[in-house]
């Protein structure tokens, strides 16, 4: 930023806006190494929460958790052909170590569908031996050659699940059940509504069969793509001899799947909740959720309004709230309520000489609205208001996705739509790819998902959006990230 002071409007240029958010709430920095960013705590502490909840669902739909290597052999890609023509523009290859050229070149791991598989050749012998649900918490790199501070990155952190079945119904339930899990981690934890549905053909992970995602509508109406559930049927099983003897005495090769989120994730709670002060953060992923600040003029007040606010933060933080009692001198009130605010801390306790006298303090809320509280009881009354402010988050975020969301468009009108303000537009599609490349040419809009049933329109749309013939299925286009 030009002036560290100020944060770009978001009427004004959402990109900047985006930026200074980030730099003001101290979550990233850039690194010196072009296209890659530094995670600061504040940042990392959102990603760490995340990690915590996500963890904590896999692990109860009986997930484990393991560790692949970092670098994968070069002939490993190429032996599934739409997988290493998906991401051979992206890789980054290693040709020297230790002084010498290597014999063959090493990847830096894209994903890791491949050196898993290679793996789960010589672990899985029998249909006793299956299903395999693993998940790994790990660091990814592709070659990005336009980045954004958690958006888009050369490297990036993420958490990629694989696993083997004995069925084609069984994967297949089980790339249905993660992206049920993604859509209720993003809803119940980040407040960010998401539509789910399948990926066309163009849109899926290379390699898969079918792509199932979750896609949310940020704040300037451009989709993003929060996370992905792949079902890959036997392609990678095949390419690396996967097989295991099933019940009947015969040899198989596995269904599988894959499936994952990444730091993105902050990028999106950040588009579709912060504003023109700094950040706002969800209580349930806020690494501060409370921040006491107290008020003094004097020596006297300062020992008696710190001895309460000690008081607070250890019955808070008792009963598990993440909380700071801000003791820093030579800085007014004022500053630190605004530098709390810009960095997305939900709750601020204001202490002061006649707080203290009343047995009150003054709770203000990041979204707005402050008003006095008891020191009886506190801890239920913060409960109330942290609960309150999530669930104010998803309601006005879904508010603002129906508010943006238009069905039964037809030609005209998804031009109309994709030139103004955008957001996501739902219509009839014949099914065609000449259609999808037409509107994404003249639009620069995608289609995000052709959506599940949950989410279509009704009626069913008789007509594509573009060429006017008989829709085969409805699909939801729009600008992404």
């Amino acid at each position: 930023m030009a002036d560290r002071q100020r944060i770009t409007p978001r009427s004004e240029d959402f990109s900047a806006w985006y930026n200074d958010v980030i730099m003001r709430a101290e979550l990233a920095d850039y690194s010196p190494v072009r296209g890659c960013m530094v995670i600061r705590p504040r940042g990392y502490g959102i990603w760490e929460l995340m990690q915590q909840a996500l963890d904590g669902m896999f692990k109860e739909t009986g997930h484990e958790n393991a560790y692949f290597p970092l670098f994968i052999p070069q002939s490993f890609l190429a032996k599934e052909a739409e997988h290493v023509q998906g991401f051979a523009p992206q890789t980054a290859v290693v040709t020297h170590g230790g002084g010498k050229e290597l014999e063959e070149p090493l990847v830096v791991r894209p994903t890791s569908e491949t050196i898993i598989y290679a793996m789960l050749s010589k672990w899985i012998q029998s249909y006793r031996d299956l299903p395999v649900l693993l998940n790994q918490w790990a660091n990814i790199v592709r070659w990005e050659m336009r980045t954004r501070l958690f958006l888009r990155t050369t490297e990036f952190l993420w958490q990629e699940g694989h696993t083997a079945h004995a069925t084609a119904a069984e994967a297949e339930e089980e790339t249905r059940l993660i992206l049920g899990l993604y859509r209720r981690f993003m809803e119940e934890w980040m407040a960010m509504p998401v539509i789910t549905g399948v990926k066309t053909e163009s849109e899926k992970f290379a390699g898969a069969v079918r792509t199932f995602a979750c896609e949310g509508l940020m704040q300037d109406n451009k989709a993003l793509q929060a996370g992905t559930s792949h079902f890959l049927g036997q392609n990678f099983a095949r390419a690396f001899g996967t097989q295991f003897q099933t019940a009947s005495g015969e040899l198989d090769y596995v269904w599988s799947s894959s499936w994952g989120v990444s730091t993105r994730l902050v990028g999106g709670l950040i588009m579709t909740h912060s504003d023109d002060v700094g950040l706002v953060c969800p209580p349930r992923l806020a690494p501060t959720q409370v921040v006491i600040v107290p008020i003094f003029r004097s020596d006297d007040e300062r020992i008696r309004v710190l001895e309460v606010g000690g008081q607070v933060m250890d019955a808070l933080r008792a009963g598990g709230i993440r909380v700071l009692l801000d003791q820093r001198e030579g800085m007014k009130p004022g500053a630190k309520y605004y530098e709390w605010e810009s960095r997305g801390v939900p709750v601020r306790l204001e202490v002061g000489p006649r707080d203290v006298d009343k047995g009150q303090a003054m709770l203000a809320r990041r979204t707005g609205g402050k008003a006095p509280v008891p020191l009886d009881g506190l801890e239920i009354s913060v409960r109330t208001a942290l609960d309150e402010i999530q669930a104010a988050l998803l309601a006005a975020a879904r508010d603002r996705r129906e508010a943006n969301t238009f069905r039964g468009v037809e030609k005209d009108r998804l031009i109309e739509i994709m030139d103004g303000s955008g957001g996501f537009a739902f219509g009839g599609y014949c099914g065609s790819d000449a259609c999808e490349l037409a509107i994404q040419e003249r639009t620069k809009a995608t289609i995000r998902v052709l959506p599940d049933e949950e989410f279509r329109s009704d009626p069913a749309p008789a007509t594509c959006a573009w060429c006017g013939k008989k829709a085969v299925v409805e699909a939801v286009w729009a600008r992404a990230y």
